[in-house]
């Protein structure tokens, strides 16, 4: 029996479309989603970039949820750094009331750019690219320069509030934890409840691309874990061992949960999946020199594109880590990372400029993974 596949959507915009264009995608995509047997469909949260549209996780999975019955929804994820542990469980905990036991509250860390870019350097090690049994872990890609940058510490502006230190990673869950568990009191009579929010069945995840703080207190705390090959290859299994080495069992899970995220693009053969994901680096490039997703090339657009050698560098390690190719050459190669990292779930991403083309790899893949 294959382990569950999940999707994770960025509400992408296309070179040509528009927000209601991108957003009204997202609901076709979920509603298929779910016919097709996916186990969870879960939105990012994305801010000031130019070709996502999925900049409030709590707001799109409520118009999601309105138009699908049972797929469990989620956040892939929240950012912590820029929201009080209050307004977090009262928006999940609203969805909670109206459409009950459907929901996941994916947590990621984020904070101020300047810390941000200082943690990154120190968690940042030499490392070249091999191969795993199987699986292609490539170099590190540097994230440190971005978060640097003067055009993210003045979007981070618009992030908090004039004065304002995020809470760290621990402190924040203690609140939201407490808040889900709620009323909260202080010891000396003084009680507050989230309302709506105390006593929703949500599923708290914690999400991260290292084996850093995120997956190390997802393992203490005894929470599930999602870990992103699709964003930060290099760094998976490294995330996966500290999760699992992290791990106290609690009453409710008393074995670890890993879930692991790749991009995928199927089509019925692979020289035709490999024609529809040509714009994907040029996609990425947009990413990885600062300026935020643009949004998706066409296909033209991309082929006409002269790339520089150092360009190819940008986008080298997620290119190669993206599983392109017929339904059987992406069930395969998604085996292979779930073999190799020991996951108990996958979660898949796709982008392509014709949604016809996006909701047909889901379909695919969703078949040949089942079969």
């Amino acid at each position: 029996m294959p382990v569950p596949l999940s999707i994770l959507d960025l509400a992408p915009l296309v070179s040509g479309g528009d927000v209601t264009g991108a957003l009204r995608r997202t609901l076709d995509l979920a509603r298929r989603a779910e016919q097709f047997g996916y186990h969870r469909y879960w939105v990012a949260e994305h801010h000031f970039t130019p070709g996502v549209a999925s900049s409030q996780p709590a707001l799109l999975l409520g118009q999601i949820a309105a138009v699908t019955d049972r797929i469990r929804l989620g956040s892939g994820a929240v950012q912590t750094g820029f929201q009080t542990a209050l307004s977090i469980v009262e928006q999940f905990g609203l969805l909670d009331a109206l459409y009950p036991g459907r929901f996941d509250l994916g947590l990621g860390r984020s904070g101020q750019a300047k810390k941000e870019a200082q943690r990154l350097r120190a968690e940042e090690q030499p490392q070249e690219e091999r191969v795993v049994d199987g699986l292609l872990i490539p170099k590190p890609f540097s994230w440190a320069p971005i978060f640097a940058s003067k055009r993210t510490a003045f979007a981070g502006g618009f992030l908090h509030q004039p004065g304002a230190e995020p809470l760290g990673l621990t402190e924040i869950l203690d609140q939201i934890e407490s808040l889900l568990a709620g009323p909260v009191s202080d010891g000396e009579g003084n009680e507050v409840a989230a309302v709506p929010g105390a006593g929703a069945d949500l599923e708290v995840w914690l999400l991260g691309s290292s084996g850093g703080e995120s997956a190390r207190t997802a393992g203490a705390r005894g929470l599930p874990f999602a870990a992103n090959y699709h964003v930060a290859p290099a760094k998976v299994l490294e995330a996966a061992e500290a999760y699992r080495e992290s791990f106290v069992p609690t009453a409710a899970r008393p074995r670890p949960h890993l879930m692991v995220s790749a991009d995928v693009l199927v089509a019925e053969d692979d020289e035709t999946a490999r024609h529809l994901a040509t714009p994907f680096g040029l996609w990425v490039r947009s990413i990885r020199t600062g300026l935020g997703a643009v949004p998706f090339p066409s296909i033209e657009d991309a082929e006409a594109f002269e790339w520089t050698d150092r360009d190819r560098e940008l986008v080298a390690d997620r290119v190669t880590t993206q599983f392109v190719g017929s339904p059987q050459t992406v069930a395969e190669r998604l085996e292979t990372l779930r073999r190799v990292t020991g996951a108990d779930e996958l979660l898949v991403t796709t982008i392509a400029h014709d949604h016809a083309d996006r909701v047909r790899s889901y379909e695919l893949l969703a078949k040949e993974w089942s079969a």
